[in-house]
Parts: C-alpha cells; sequence; structure tokens
C-alpha cells in the first residue's frame, strides 16, 4: 500500500500543470498533517513537478524533458529577475521560446513579438497590450507598473504580465546567464540516462534461500543482485564472495552487505564513477523516495558513458573547459618533463582581482590527468589533493605548470605539481589519485 508521501506526489502529479496548490489545502483533501504535506510539496519541487514563486504560491508546472532544458519557463523568469507577477498567474507554467527587447517603435517591435515569446519592455502601456494579443508574456523593467484592463487581459490569455526592478540591459544579460547555465545542466550526464530500469533487474528477497541466488547466477551469468525487502526498499547486496561456502538453505539476509551504497537518478554521472572506482563496486542500486528501488547501474555502464561524453562537442562551458581550454603543453627546453602553460582570465579571478583557489586546484588536476595520459596510465580520479601553499596571482599572469610523477602503480598514481610565475614559484601542491582503465 502507498505510504501517505506517495499518495501526496500521485495527487500532485495528477493536477493540471498550472494548478496553484498550498499546504493548507493538500492537508485538508487528502487529511495529512501539515508537516505531511510540506515535505512532500518539497519533494514534488526537487522532482521539478511544482515550482515555488514568491508572492505567487507554489504552482503545479510541467516536468522538464532534457532535450527542452534550455528552455525556461516564466516561473523560472520571475525567480532569476527577482520579479513579481501583475497578472496572468495561471500562464507561468509556460515555456518562453524567445525574448524580445521593446526598444524601437511599436510596429516594429510588434514584428518580432510572436506567440510564446516574451517582450522586455519599459513603460509603454499599449506595447504590453499589443504583446498580450499577440500571445506573448511581458516583462516591464524599471519597476513600473500597468494598467488594470492589461491586467485583466492578461489573465484572460493566461499569460503572464511581470515587473521588475532591474533596467532592460541588466534583465537581458541575466536572462542569457540563465539560459547558458541551463545549457550547462543539459550536457550533464545523471545516472538516471543510462541505468537499468526496474523491470529489466534481478532481484532478491531477504527470506530467500542462498540456493535462489545460484538459480539466478546460472539464468543471467551476473553475480551482484540488490535485495530488496516487500516494501519495495533496498536493503542489502549479494554477491559472489557473501554466498561462496556457505550452506545453500540459508537466508540471504543473512549473508547479504547491509546499507549497500547506492545512487538515485539525479546522481550525475561522474560522481556516481568517483564513487565505484574508489570503492571497488561493480554494481550499484539506483534507489527513489523512500529507498525503493528503481534500477541498477554498472561500472561497465558508467565508463563507457563517460568515454563518450568526452568525445561529443559542448555548448557550455564550466571553469574546468575553460581552464582545460586554455592550458597548453609547451617545450621545457632543460629535460624536466612536461611542462604547461596558461594565462589567468577573468573568469579565472575572485572579487579580488587574483586567482580563485577552486582554480587552482583546476590546473593542478588538469595537468596531472594530462601527464598520466602521455604515459598512457588512464584516466584518473581525484582521492586526495593537498595544497602546500599558494601566492596571490594576478590577472593576466602567465603561469607555468610542472607535474611530476612520484610513483604509479597499475591502480593508483602520486604526482608533485610545481606552478611558476615568471620563474618564481606560487603555489605547490601533492596529488594522490587512482586510475580508471581506458
Amino acid at each position: 500500500m502507498a505510504t501517505k508521501h506517495e499518495q501526496i506526489l500521485a495527487f500532485i502529479d495528477s493536477l493540471t500543470v498550472g494548478n496553484k496548490i498550498s499546504v493548507r489545502q493538500i492537508a485538508k483533501e487528502l487529511n495529512v498533517s501539515e508537516g505531511t504535506a510540506y515535505r512532500a510539496i518539497k519533494e514534488a519541487e526537487n522532482q521539478g513537478m511544482v515550482s515555488t514563486i514568491e508572492r505567487v504560491g507554489t504552482i503545479r508546472i510541467e516536468k522538464k524533458k532534457k532535450e527542452n532544458f534550455e528552455h525556461l519557463t516564466f516561473a523560472e523568469i520571475i525567480s532569476i529577475v527577482d520579479g513579481q507577477v501583475l497578472g496572468g498567474r495561471e500562464g507561468l507554467h509556460k515555456t518562453l521560446n524567445r525574448f524580445v527587447i521593446g526598444a524601437m517603435k511599436l510596429d516594429a517591435m510588434m514584428r518580432y513579438t510572436e506567440r510564446d515569446s516574451l517582450l522586455i519592455v519599459g513603460n509603454r502601456v499599449r506595447a504590453h497590450e499589443l504583446a498580450l494579443q499577440e500571445g506573448a508574456a511581458v516583462l516591464i523593467t524599471g519597476g513600473f507598473d500597468t494598467e488594470e484592463n492589461v491586467k485583466k487581459l492578461a489573465d484572460e490569455k493566461k499569460l503572464p504580465i511581470m515587473s521588475t526592478s532591474y533596467d532592460t540591459f541588466t534583465v537581458a544579460a541575466m536572462i542569457n546567464r540563465a539560459i547558458y547555465d541551463q545549457l550547462i545542466k543539459k550536457e550533464i550526464v545523471l545516472v538516471g540516462d543510462i541505468y537499468t530500469p526496474l523491470k529489466d533487474v534481478v532481484y532478491l528477497s531477504p527470506r530467500d534461500r542462498l540456493d535462489k541466488w545460484y538459480q539466478f547466477n546460472e539464468q543471467t551469468t551476473h553475480s551482484r543482485y540488490p535485495v530488496v525487502d516487500d516494501g519495495g526498499r533496498v536493503t542489502g547486496m549479494v554477491t559472489s564472495k557473501d554466498v561462496i561456502g556457505k550452506d545453500r538453505s540459508m537466508f540471504i539476509e543473512k549473508v547479504m552487505t547491509k546499507n549497500p551504497m547506492t545512487v538515485q537518478k539525479e546522481t550525475s554521472l561522474t560522481y556516481a564513477a568517483h564513487m565505484m572506482v574508489w570503492e571497488g563496486i561493480e554494481i550499484m542500486p539506483v534507489i527513489g523516495p523512500h529507498h525503493k528501488l528503481q534500477g541498477l547501474v554498472s561500472r561497465q555502464d558508467v565508463l563507457k558513458a563517460l568515454q563518450h561524453i568526452n568525445r561529443q562537442p559542448q555548448v557550455g562551458q564550466t571553469i574546468d573547459d575553460i581552464v582545460a581550454s586554455r592550458l597548453e603543453a609547451v617545450e621545457d627546453g632543460q629535460d624536466e618533463g612536461t611542462v604547461y602553460q596558461s594565462l589567468v582570465t577573468p573568469q579565472m579571478t575572485n572579487q579580488l582581482g587574483t586567482m580563485s583557489y577552486g582554480v587552482f586546484t583546476s590546473f593542478v588536476t588538469e595537468a596531472s590527468s594530462r601527464l598520466l595520459r602521455k604515459y598512457k596510465k588512464g584516466d584518473l580520479v581525484v582521492e586526495n589533493l593537498s595544497i602546500y601553499f599558494i601566492k596571490p596571482i594576478q590577472l593576466e599572469s602567465m603561469l607555468t605548470i610542472k607535474p611530476r610523477l612520484l610513483e604509479a602503480g597499475r591502480k593508483f598514481a602520486k604526482l608533485d605539481i610545481e606552478v611558476f610565475h615568471e620563474k618564481v614559484l606560487v603555489g605547490k601542491a601533492l596529488l594522490l589519485a587512482q586510475l580508471i582503465d581506458r
């Protein structure tokens, strides 16, 4: 039987997109406590089913598909520009395809304003009205209001008309930044993109006998199975190491490894790879709310996906991507091994104008990774990074990074990294890493 939490989530999922919900309403309709209702609404928000907007409330939204990730909803626009809704609240869940800056004559502005777009404009009431009639939402900049008849039109059309205190140029920059961030999110591969779903997973019950493990082993040729209780929750894992030499009539719960490491569908692939390599795990259960089994992900699947990602072109760039694109191998001329150089750009600095500590870490990790690939040792997963010291490094400084391999085994590596600016040592670090075979 479904728990109260699951019943609330199912109820929210059944609501029409655009519906407004509240803790009190949910508690009253489903006869649950307000605390239970609040926790379920927060879970629904984490799953992308609802969105909470200041001065508006919580509304049911359409869950975004990954291929549509770069398109923002009007609810997200409100959050980005710290705005308020003047009318058309029922349309906040809708997605905008483009935005138009209204810095031109009215007739020219209307040629560019089309259905499902957003017109960003100042205190021009006629423009607000015409945009809504064309099927476009409106964002009024400079903190201005609009006329009551325009607000009523927005309500009729179910198209938001919003206001923000920021100027038009700042708003456009903020929305562009948000779209760029969404592109980066779109490129992040999650466990949910590659895992094996529950319908294709073989699992055991705590009250099964060991003999059932042997039956599954013959049928599937696999040796690792999750253990799932009557409520669908993951309680353990059983591997060949757990059953070898044990009586086949024993219960699975007597030999299983309890509290196994798990991931969720929202876990990033890189994080899952790190856990699996670090802990030596071949298979991990993928769980949902209340620790319920949703599928499995294997180490082999993770590593294949990571190799595929490395061959794909990128649209958005993170700081690590910027560091990697700027780092160049150069000839040292003194036979001291491989040396890398990079210029410190504005994106790499903190508010004081010096290189941030996070960027220093990225340089150290990227240079070490390239050195290991050069020696065909494989890709690395950082296990420990010790920074001995780092001096302030100014904007537009040319850095020279010298990684040196101290030890390297089949599964691990230790590197010493020195960072110079104009032949002066400005940073030093020691990196321990586990290696992934390519």
